[in-house]
């Protein structure tokens, strides 16, 4: 079959995706870029703690990923996190280095003492968390903010806006006081930042709309996942010519977390047909490295990166793949395994098996049993699973298989 957008030897997704009524509109970047801030925000994650070994490799197999840029941490939080970004800056490997910064000149002094090229710099951006949150007054915020930025933006650093709570600020007002600082300080780009994950896809677009009227701004997206639509709002976000996405693997993060990069890039090329240029293939691995490195249980059928994602207990879908997984992966699944980084899909027994997965399992033993023999066997498994509320092992099938057969 010759490729199209939807269905090509790596994938199959909806041709919907395609059809030119879904795509009118669209205003994707040339280029997007992924701003990883995985030893940042995803450390704030109650419980993750990234020493610094765990940063610099962490930070090597972004690097080995294909990533653009890489937010190696916040000075300030402590000297592990300085010497860490500092060994980071270092060992250039590829992506940009940027850094964490209040809107403090001593946090962006501290930035440049690190060696990094740009700095994210969180500005606090509603009336209601100035007022409540930070206490300060209203005219102390926009201050420090145009100091700080115009320090880092003289001493050569690319200066990047955070307002936090941007979502939940009056539009109007918030735009007002980006617009100031920016004018009287200095601003490169500015990021869109869903704090709090409280923003719908549908309001996206008008968030996007909104601010592309009034600043005229590289834009970038960061978004958390407090409903879990921080990878939709990135997309819609993308599509109204955003060209920078935040992110972190395994969407570790504060509170519910970061939007995945994993999600979020395989979602862009299969159903967008947008490359970003990472090697995906190396995702898995990426994932399995932070997944040690920070502690955190992933779950089994994780998106692009589970464990378990590619193995097969149900009966037809057993059938399915005896026919046709070598030669049709993308009729199970809706992208083949290889392309992240996965090990083959593989038939595991359990009680929701059928009799095609027992002939997989006893091909695999090179055992021969004979139709009855099979039905009693699969029952024998059924009953085993379902008492001990988990999977079959290998050993464990090999005895009930000679059992039966030998009887």
């Amino acid at each position: 079959m010759v490729n199209s957008p939807w269905k090509t030897e790596q994938w199959f997704v909806s041709p919907w995706n395609f059809a030119e009524d879904v795509r009118a509109g669209f205003d994707f970047a040339r280029q997007i870029k992924v701003h990883d801030i995985t030893l940042r925000d995803g450390e704030q994650q109650a419980g993750i703690i990234f020493n610094k070994d765990d940063k610099i490799a962490i930070a090597e197999a972004l690097a080995e990923a294909g990533v653009h840029r890489i937010e190696a941490g916040m000075p300030a939080v402590s000297p592990s996190d300085e010497a860490a970004i500092k060994e980071i800056v270092k060992r250039d490997l590829g992506p940009q280095i940027f850094c964490f910064a209040r809107c403090m000149v001593d946090d962006v002094k501290r930035a440049i003492d690190c060696g990094v090229q740009g700095v994210v710099m969180e500005i606090p951006s509603s009336e209601h968390i100035i007022e409540k949150a930070y206490r300060w007054p209203l005219e102390k915020a926009i201050e420090t903010s145009i100091q700080s930025t115009r320090f880092a933006h003289e001493h050569g650093l690319e200066v990047v806006f955070f307002p936090i709570d941007f979502t939940r600020a009056d539009i109007r007002w918030v735009l007002d006081l980006i617009t100031r600082v920016g004018t009287e300080g200095h601003m490169d780009a500015l990021a869109l930042v869903d704090t709090f994950g409280v923003t719908s896809p549908h309001a996206m677009q008008y968030f996007v709309r909104q601010v592309k009227a009034r600043i005229n701004k590289r834009l970038e997206a960061h978004f958390h996942m407090d409903f879990a639509l921080g990878v939709a709002n990135t997309i819609m976000a993308l599509a109204e010519g955003v060209e920078v996405m935040h992110t972190t693997v395994l969407g570790i993060g504060e509170r519910a977390g970061n939007v995945p990069m994993e999600e979020t890039a395989m979602a862009l090329l299969t159903m967008y047909g947008i490359d970003l240029g990472l090697d995906y293939s190396k995702l898995t691995k990426l994932a399995k490295l932070v997944q040690e490195r920070s502690g955190i249980a992933v779950p089994w059928n994780k998106p692009v990166v589970g464990e378990k994602l590619y193995s097969v207990e149900s009966g037809i879908i057993t059938t399915w793949l005896r026919n046709c997984g070598d030669t049709d992966p993308t009729e199970l699944f809706p992208y083949r395994w290889d392309l992240v980084g996965q090990a083959p899909a593989e038939a595991v027994l359990g009680k929701g098996s059928g009799l095609d997965s027992v002939k997989v399992w006893l091909d695999r033993a090179n055992l021969k049993a004979t139709e009855d023999e099979v039905a009693k066997l699969l029952t024998i498994v059924k009953t085993f699973s379902l008492n001990q509320k988990r999977l079959l092992t290998e050993a464990e099938f090999r005895a009930m298989a000679e059992d039966v057969i030998g009887a």
